[in-house]
């Protein structure tokens, strides 16, 4: 959920899925809440206490030591450069991620904009927010901005959407756009007059099908014959459709992102925020691999580049058949 998300970029603690009767504890009860395993330990020993502060700072002195290294290429022992970059919602985040050692941002979540307000944001604020984060990353790290991404489990005050009954199946992502191009139209517009701040890029989310790409791509080649401005252009690969297709949307793309969240949840049929089934979800699932896989060599033919999005990209289990793939 991107509650989740937020809360990690916080570095704020977080679990789902917790009994009701945690509610019967005093305040003052110790506790031991463990994230990583997911569990919390209600009034635990002293061994396990101390258990836990020693892990605490073993993990901060690994987070240290890191630190030190932070601003280094990423190479495999063979000599690949594996390119790291951030998934950021601002200013704040893009200037974090350079001092973290960041190569680029892999996704700005564009919607942060649009949300918690009445209105929709007007031209000279999404430039200004555009140009504050190209120009915090500077000319030598590309910022992949993914157009406005809502709907499904992200609503907006002012863009009242029909009550849907699969609203992961309904209209979010790229439909949004398709459905109001005045108001993908602007924030196109938008991006392309910020691009001299920086390095951007434009990515459009949950594209399944070759007309919806075309569709938003001739607008953006319109905008960027008014502007004078050219950016690379890409697609998020997050349903089954478009990693089936790859070898067609790699002839037509500059990039793809996959996003294993959602190709995971579209893949498996288990919907990420579901209480009980959401354990189930697993972007190293034999399945979700193969459809990755079948993307990045349709990538690799075209001599286009594919990078990952989703939350299997920043974990330390993941990143070796990540890498091999």
């Amino acid at each position: 959920s991107h509650a989740a998300i937020l809360a990690g970029s916080l570095n704020i603690p977080y679990l789902v899925n917790v009994p009701a009767s945690v509610r019967q504890y005093d305040n003052g009860t110790d506790v031991i809440l463990n994230t990583n395993k997911g569990y919390m330990l209600v009034n635990p020993t002293g061994e396990e206490i101390a258990r836990t502060v020693a892990r605490q700072e073993r993990a901060a002195a690994e987070h240290e030591e890191a630190l030190k290294v932070a601003d280094q290429p990423a190479v495999t022992q063979d000599g690949h450069h594996v390119e790291i970059a951030a998934n950021i919602a601002n200013q704040d985040d893009a200037e974090k991620a350079v001092k973290l050692g960041a190569e680029a941002v892999g996704l700005l979540r564009s919607e942060f904009l649009y949300m918690e307000r009445a209105t929709e944001p007007t031209m000279d604020e999404q430039v200004k927010a555009y140009e504050g984060i190209l120009g915090a990353m500077g000319k030598d790290r590309p910022v992949i901005i993914r157009t406005l991404d809502v709907g499904g489990d992200k609503p907006l005050a002012y863009l009242p959407l029909p009550r849907e009954e699969n609203p992961f199946l309904g209209e979010r992502g790229v439909r949004i756009g398709i459905n109001r191009p005045a108001m993908l139209r602007k924030q196109i517009r938008a991006i392309l007059k910020a691009a001299h701040a920086g390095h951007a890029r434009i990515m459009f989310p949950m594209i399944s099908s070759l007309d919806e790409f075309r569709a938003v791509k001739k607008l953006v080649l319109e905008e960027q014959e008014k502007a004078g401005v050219t950016v690379e252009v890409g697609i998020m690969i997050e349903v089954p459709s478009a990693a089936l297709l790859a070898d067609h949307f790699a002839k037509e793309v500059d990039f793809f992102s996959i996003g294993t969240n959602d190709l995971t949840q579209y893949t498996l049929a288990v919907d990420r925020g579901h209480p009980k089934l959401a354990a189930r979800i697993d972007g190293l699932h034999p399945a979700v691999l193969r459809l990755i896989d079948m993307t990045v060599k349709a990538a690799n033919k075209e001599g286009k580049w594919t990078g990952i999005c989703g939350s299997l990209a920043s974990d330390p289990n993941a990143v070796p058949i990540l890498v091999g793939l």
